[in-house]
């Protein structure tokens, strides 16, 4: 029997319910329907790194919402056009990547909103309001319901994460650890003293400021001790690592002996 999950919402969130994540990087809705089935409440195309088009996401949006996973779409840059298309498309939630001071959260909430909280652009006719068949409904509710999830990954954004959590509208924070222990002079490498402290520095202005605490982790012990230190959204699986690493086992585990030496 699948695995099933609720219908995942934002005050799903919003209230710190812990939740799993999985990266969609390949572009695929058949990926992204696996990982839906598979059981993740969250599923995150990524338009940072992944060679998403608009189309491909519309595609992948389909896929997740079938499940009634909570798709979480990692923007490409804190830019109000893209943001504007992405949520056209029909997202739930925004991952905002690379925000350095309170007015950059302050653009980001501003992008998802329609006015008079932001200067979202209205269309009747998009996917996000069932192409005009359920407009009013989703004007009605989008300001409230679309989750704008802030990244904090370098060091200017650590120095003002409690100013950055505390912007009105902003319903959870992300750290990114890879990029903030990079952007430190460690390449990728957050295991560092000062990383470390980076990091715990912005899991209080989160949790101070009431907002969900986001991150990724490694499956098992690691995510939970993340958990365990007020974590709510975990990502710890990706499409494409998780193929590579599937398939290097099953070659590695299927080399076959050489034949014997025939005299």
């Amino acid at each position: 029997m699948l695995k099933t999950v609720d219908v995942i919402t934002a005050e799903d969130l919003r209230s710190g319910r812990r939740l799993l994540g999985a990266w969609c990087h390949t572009t695929s809705p058949v990926c992204a329907e696996i990982l839906a089935k598979s059981g993740y409440e969250v599923i995150v195309p990524d338009m940072e790194h992944g060679p998403y088009s608009l189309p491909t996401l519309t595609g992948v949006l389909q896929a997740i919402e079938s499940r009634g996973c909570f798709a979480m779409v990692r923007a490409p840059w804190n830019d109000m056009v893209r943001i504007k298309q992405i949520l056209d498309c029909g997202a739930h939630g925004i991952h905002v990547p690379y925000v350095q001071t309170a007015e950059e959260a302050a653009y980001a909430v501003r992008s998802c909103k329609y006015p008079m909280d932001g200067w979202r652009g209205v269309a009747s006719n998009q996917r996000a309001t069932d192409y005009g068949m359920d407009k009013a409904n989703y004007f009605a509710r989008a300001n409230c319901d679309v989750i704008v999830m802030i990244a904090i990954e370098t060091p200017e954004g650590v120095r003002n994460a409690r100013a950055i959590a505390a912007t009105e509208g902003v319903d959870g924070i992300f750290i990114g650890p890879n990029d903030l222990a990079t952007s430190m002079g460690h390449m990728a490498d957050p295991s560092q003293p000062d990383v470390r402290e980076a990091i715990r520095t912005v899991e209080e202005a989160a949790l101070a400021e009431g907002k969900f605490l986001a991150s990724i982790a490694a499956p098992g012990a690691d995510a939970q001790a993340k958990f365990d230190r007020g974590y709510s959204l975990l990502y710890v699986f990706s499409d494409t690592s998780g193929l590579a690493q599937a398939a290097l086992a099953a070659r590695r585990n299927s080399v076959p002996a050489p034949l014997p030496d025939r005299d």
